[in-house]
């Protein structure tokens, strides 16, 4: 599959990481409220909601985190007003990236993600010269149990996916954005442990590069994501 990679699999075990230090309560809090406030409170209505509660569940994020997050979205409550912001660029050895924010003040946010590009290497970019590279998907990730990408496939043969790829024990099942929660529940009900399911921007095509210039890349989306505005951060890297 083009659009999956070795970072992808970084991305998803530093995550975990963060989950067990409680580093990541922050970002799924904005994400909760954001939802929220978009789509609504109610987590069978909303999606996109319904999935960042099961992210904030297997963090385990106390249920009253949640509960404020969304009061907070919804308006219920008193709270922070975030606003959503996207940006384009390239990284190191021309690797394109992707950076989803989340933001209550944005001038201090693009001002960050600016001196992270410059700093190491890379250079923001117009909105579009990027993202076409990329497409919006569903991705659900399982623990692999030693299968092979082939049996993978044949126990999702039910369900609407565009594909697999395995990774150092981890599988990504591709499939639309809008059959993603129906993946997730046929990956459960075949005994697949899913690890996350989550909506991605995911590279058409993926470049490779030297082990020492990869390396380089990395610390430059790691630098990204440690930032606290950066949601989220995606790569066309192999």
């Amino acid at each position: 599959m083009s659009g999956h990679s070795k970072w992808s699999t970084i991305k998803h075990k530093k995550a975990k990481e963060d989950a067990k230090r409680g580093k990541i309560f922050t970002k799924l809090i904005r994400e909760i409220t954001i939802a929220a406030k978009e789509g609504g409170g109610d987590p069978t209505g909303n999606a996109r909601l319904r999935v960042v509660i099961d992210k904030a569940k297997a963090a385990n994020m106390p249920q009253d985190n949640i509960t404020r997050a969304i009061k907070k979205g919804t308006g219920e409550l008193e709270g922070v007003s975030y606003e959503e912001s996207t940006y384009e660029g390239y990284g190191p050895h021309g690797v394109a990236v992707i950076v989803e924010t989340l933001s209550d003040n944005k001038k201090r946010t693009v001002s960050a993600v600016r001196h992270i590009f410059s700093k190491m290497g890379g250079n923001l970019a117009e909105s579009g010269s990027v993202s076409w590279m990329f497409e919006h998907k569903g991705v659900v990730k399982v623990n692999a149990q030693g299968l092979s990408e082939d049996e993978i496939l044949e126990k999702m043969l039910d369900f609407d996916i565009d594909d697999v790829l395995v990774v150092d024990n981890i599988a990504s099942i591709s499939c639309d954005v809008k059959n993603l929660d129906t993946v997730k529940k046929g990956a459960q009900s075949v005994g697949l442990k899913v690890e996350d399911a989550s909506i991605e921007w995911v590279p058409k095509n993926t470049i490779s590069l030297e082990e020492k210039e990869e390396e380089k890349v990395y610390k430059f989306l790691e630098a990204l994501e440690d930032l606290d505005d950066v949601q989220n951060v995606y790569a066309n890297l192999a």
